[in-house]
């Protein structure tokens, strides 16, 4: 008969306190936990001999945390902080985590949560003979290695931990995905890069805690049949935080302690951005800001894409002089206009450019392969300094780092592969030039090298870096996220909602989309996948792209920007057009609420919070509210529900007849506003809302506070504007105007002012509050109240 070959034993058999860490062994692994503060506790697993030492990216914070005891039992093994009671099984090793007043927020599975699996790591070695295919991507040129010669790196370690959820619990983030889950229970995720991808490994639960897994190898979470488990592809060993906080914003909280604040961004970031596939010349850029300020559109930004470089020189930093023949005077004349140019730059470049050859020199690009190496300082560096000497040099406000990925096999593809495919063919393809266990996080030290480069340059304009892919900590480089390069059709935008929340939920607070959506035909490739033949001369597309724009007004970045037509507003109509009106109030609310805005967008910073926000950060408790993909609360006061089906044409401009009403919940527990009409509604039910084409349905909770500004065609045009402060009553409220500069790092010393506004539902009064601080060019502004009262 076969003999068993019993497994090593799980139970713990010595633990120690060896300064501010508790280990625990036993005959399979040893365990090393590390609180670093009252409501965070790091655990480490290995199998080795010692814990890895390996300098890791995304975690910053390397102090010593002391408060905590710990106590052995009969049974159990207790480690005791001011808000966390993890205990420990002695006979399995298994966890539970318990809060403050001893509720059970999380537990892994009683018996064999934590498994390790070793396996060599190879690494790639080009050689004479290598085969090596340049492929044609909508990125540019880039190399697949074929058969190369593989080379013993090193043991790595593939990781499993497996854990029960309890039976309401409700998961979020975990970066981007594409499906439109928003409740990421019952639900498998590949988290990897990919040009529609984001991948954070970063978990949420409504019930105030989170899991900040430490990898930067791609990584998979399941929740079906199979088990719930993170697991990991290429590690040292198992590493990751529990984050207690209360509620999601306090868990966020956590996961900026750890991973570092975000940084500010300027005010006119959060003004109207125009983009598109492609400008092509100086004059073409600056008579499309013109063609904006002629009609009154809101403008603070137009957006440089690719190619503005000399002929097929791919990638390189620098103008063409035929068509940007001086390209400090043409930023003197965007800067005139009171606007800003964001320009995109890329990892790859031709092999023919300037650029590329002094890589390739100081030997800074991945072997075999035409993608700088932003992992060696050296790398980052020179990156750095060629997009300063050709760019920023002239006046270059803000960075688009695209297909910062940078490998995307799946765009190789005709039809598009199964999740599980993209997945092993992005880990297989990028472990050919990064280290296995650093795969995911390319962007990462791409974001770095701009972030750094350009702080060492200047503190007057702040970092600005628009990208495709994140990764943890990235919100502390100026990164913005966008979902790529997605295509037009009402599908994609109800799954756009729900992508946007879960990468908020992830800890990093800036996205943005393509407004509109990048592809609008259909095209051969899978990814070309828009319904549009006609565009903007399509009813139905006309209709899309107006519910695209209305939802794009309540995200932190509202930017337009696609491939196949053209995408200023005027292409959709003329003045009294229904397109063009609907359009227009859109960009104008926007202005108008940009001391909104600005006053949330600060906490983000300050306060460590969420602007684009899912329901379950306000109303937790609320289990309908918890699996609401279709809505949104936009900082505090505003809740936003885009109409994502057609009401009035399908495609080919077919007229529909429906009803122009929308289903909308309104969470319990707190009555709404009609942000159009003022009427107050009850909490606690769904309600048909007014839909037409002009309208977004928006509510504002009972008790918000609303400053508002005049429309501007910049952000403050008007420096002195009076501010409408709009005061929705039924309770006491209380709202932080913030204010600074605009630009400029002056804001990390203290240069900014807050006023603080009151309204006492009793006494029926609202107390503006004299500003506390100071910046310069500061100018006190005047107040006017409307007060909205229950009809």
């Amino acid at each position: 008969m076969l003999v068993v070959d019993k497994r090593p034993s799980r139970k713990i058999v010595k633990v120690e306190r060896i300064q501010d860490t508790l280990i625990l062994f036993s005959g399979y692994g040893t365990i090393k936990l590390e609180p670093k503060s009252p409501e965070i506790i790091r655990v480490v697993f290995t199998l080795e001999d010692i814990f890895a030492e390996w300098e890791k990216p995304g975690v910053l914070v390397k102090e010593k945390y002391d408060g905590w005891d710990y106590e052995v039992t009969g049974e159990e093994i207790h480690l005791r902080t001011a808000k966390i009671d993890l205990c420990i099984n002695k006979e399995t090793a298994s966890f539970k985590y318990y809060g403050p007043n001893g509720e059970l927020l999380l537990k892994e599975r009683s018996q064999e949560s934590k498994a390790l699996e070793g396996f060599d790591s190879f690494r790639t070695e080009v050689v004479d003979g290598t085969k090596i295919e340049r492929v044609v991507t909508p990125d540019g040129i880039k190399e697949v290695v074929k058969g190369a010669e593989k080379v013993f790196d090193r043991k790595l370690y593939k990781t499993r931990l497996y854990l029960e959820w309890q039976e309401s619990e409700a998961l979020y983030g975990l970066g981007q995905q594409e499906e439109g889950y928003l409740n990421l229970r019952g639900t498998t995720a590949y988290l990897h890069q990919a040009n529609m991808k984001i991948a954070i490994p970063m978990l949420v639960s409504n019930l105030g805690y989170g899991i900040l897994v430490d990898t930067y190898s791609p990584m998979i979470f399941n929740d079906t049949n199979f088990g719930s488990y993170f697991f990991t592809e290429a590690d040292y060993e198992m590493d990751f935080y529990f984050i207690y906080g209360a509620d999601m914003d306090g868990v966020i909280g956590g996961y900026r302690y750890l991973t570092g604040k975000a940084s500010m961004l300027p005010k006119w970031v959060y003004g109207f951005v125009q983009s598109q596939e492609r400008y092509e010349t100086a004059g073409e850029l600056v008579e499309v800001v013109k063609g904006h300020r002629l009609r009154g559109i809101g403008l603070d930004c137009i957006v440089l894409d690719w190619h503005y470089w000399e002929g097929s020189l791919w990638g390189q930093k620098s103008f063409d002089p035929a068509r940007f023949p001086d390209p400090a005077n043409m930023m003197k004349e965007l800067h005139s206009l009171n606007v800003n140019l964001m320009i995109s730059v890329w990892p790859n470049m031709s092999k023919d450019c300037g650029n590329y050859k002094e890589f390739e020199k100081k030997g800074l690009l991945f072997q075999a392969s035409s993608i700088y190496n932003p992992f060696e300082s050296a790398g980052r560096g020179m990156y750095w300094s060629q997009a300063n000497e050709g760019l920023f040099s002239h006046g270059v406000d803000a960075w688009w780092c695209d297909s910062c990925e940078p490998f995307t096999p799946e765009w190789n593809h005709i039809g598009k592969p199964e999740a599980v495919t993209m997945y092993q063919e992005f880990y297989e393809t990028s472990s050919q030039y990064i280290p296995a266990q650093y795969t995911n996080a390319y962007g990462l030290y791409h974001a770095q090298a701009m972030y750094e480069g350009q702080r060492e340059i200047t503190s007057e304009k702040r970092v600005v870096n628009l990208m495709r892919s994140g990764y943890t900590g990235q919100q502390r480089y100026g990164a913005i996220l966008w979902s790529g390069d997605i295509s037009a059709d009402w599908v994609t935008l109800k799954r756009q909602v729900t992508a946007g929340l879960n990468l908020c939920a992830s800890g990093v607070p800036y996205w943005s989309l393509d407004i509109g959506a990048f592809f609008v035909k259909k095209g051969k490739q899978w990814f070309w996948n828009g319904g549009y033949e006609e565009g903007y001369d399509d009813l139905g597309y006309k209709e899309l792209f107006t519910r695209w724009y209305q939802f794009g007004c309540f995200l932190p970045m509202f930017r337009s920007h696609g491939t196949d037509f053209r995408r200023e507003l005027w292409k959709f109509g003329d003045e009294g057009n229904v397109f063009y009106d609907a359009l227009i109030k859109m960009n104008r609310l926007r202005y108008k609420l940009i001391p909104y805005i600005y006053s949330i967008a600060a906490r983000v910073w300050k306060n460590d919070y969420t602007m684009l926000r899912m329901l379950a950060f306000d109303f937790p408790g609320d289990l309908e509210a918890l699996d609401k993909g279709s809505q949104f609360m936009f900082g505090d006061c505003l809740m936003v529900c885009p109409v994502t089906e057609a009401m009035y044409y399908e495609k080919d401009s077919m007229p529909l007849e429906t009803p122009k009403l929308w289903p909308v919940y309104l969470p319990g527990g707190v009555g709404w506003y009609d942000f159009w009409t003022n009427q107050f509604y009850e909490g606690g039910q769904t309600i048909m809302a007014d839909a037409t084409l002009d309208k977004i349905p928006i509510y504002v909770k009972e008790g918000g506070i609303i400053p508002m500004a005049p429309f501007m065609n910049y952000v403050d045009e008007i420096s002195d504007a009076p501010i409408t402060v709009r005061v929705y009553t039924g309770r006491d409220a209380e709202f932080e105007i913030y204010e600074d500069e605009g630009d400029g790092y002056q804001y990390e010393a203290g240069q900014f002012a807050v006023t603080k506004l009151t309204w006492s539902e009793g006494l029926r009064k609202l107390d503006i509050g004299e500003p506390v601080g100071s910046y310069p060019g500061m100018q006190i502004k005047k107040y006017n109240t409307q007060i909205i009262n229950k009809v």
